[in-house]
């Protein structure tokens, strides 16, 4: 028996909600599933979300009270390959023959963080939760028959999300070890970790 087609499976995809009231609108689709497509529109308008946040993020180490300049360099590249990825995503469900929706823009929600720790849990949390969506995304293709996308979301998107994964692990280790804060007392561990840190500067 099939599945009615306005249920939906619990799931922390991000799905789009103007994309299914105007689902019998789109252009011609190449095999692309109508919840796959859907499911992209939402999974983009997330990642767009997180690079936006990162820029937030890279703001807050380039005041004059808070300068630490390869943090916020951190911050910059991280979100410039958010949006890279983003217009990649956008990219591919265009090649597809799908379209973005786009939403409005909210505030990141970061503007209380001043520390470098704070900073880097919540780039932690941020990368897991999207790499938890794209893992759900592959699976949905899969499910509809659709093993191009599952192959392209698991090689372009979840594959560089793991490293970024690891090498932040290993900045959290560092900030840890020196001696940064969760707050605005700012001490020498901050000054350590942004000249000392190698993974700030690539």
């Amino acid at each position: 028996m099939a599945e009615p087609a306005g249920k939906r499976l619990k799931s922390s995809l991000p799905l789009c909600g103007a994309h299914r009231s105007s689902a019998g609108s789109s252009l011609v689709r190449h095999n692309l599933p109508a919840a796959v497509e859907e499911a992209l529109c939402g999974v983009s308008g997330l990642v767009w979300d997180g690079a936006y946040k990162l820029q937030a993020l890279a703001s807050a180490f380039e005041r004059d009270d808070n300068a630490l300049p390869r943090v916020a360099s951190f911050f910059h590249q991280e979100a410039l390959k958010q949006q890279t990825e983003a217009e990649a995503m956008l990219g591919y469900l265009a090649e597809r023959g799908g379209k973005y929706c786009g939403k409005d823009i909210q505030k990141p929600g970061c503007e209380a963080v001043c520390a470098v720790l704070p900073a880097l849990e919540l780039l932690l949390l941020q990368l897991k939760e999207e790499a938890g969506v794209l893992v759900e995304l592959s699976q949905l293709a899969r499910e509809h028959g659709d093993p191009h996308t599952a192959s392209v979301v698991k090689s372009h998107f979840l594959a560089p999300r793991v490293d970024r994964l690891k090498l932040l692990g290993d900045l959290l280790t560092s900030a840890r070890r020196t001696g940064c804060t969760n707050d605005k007392t700012r001490g020498f561990g901050e000054y350590i970790l942004n000249e000392l840190q190698e993974e700030l500067n690539r």
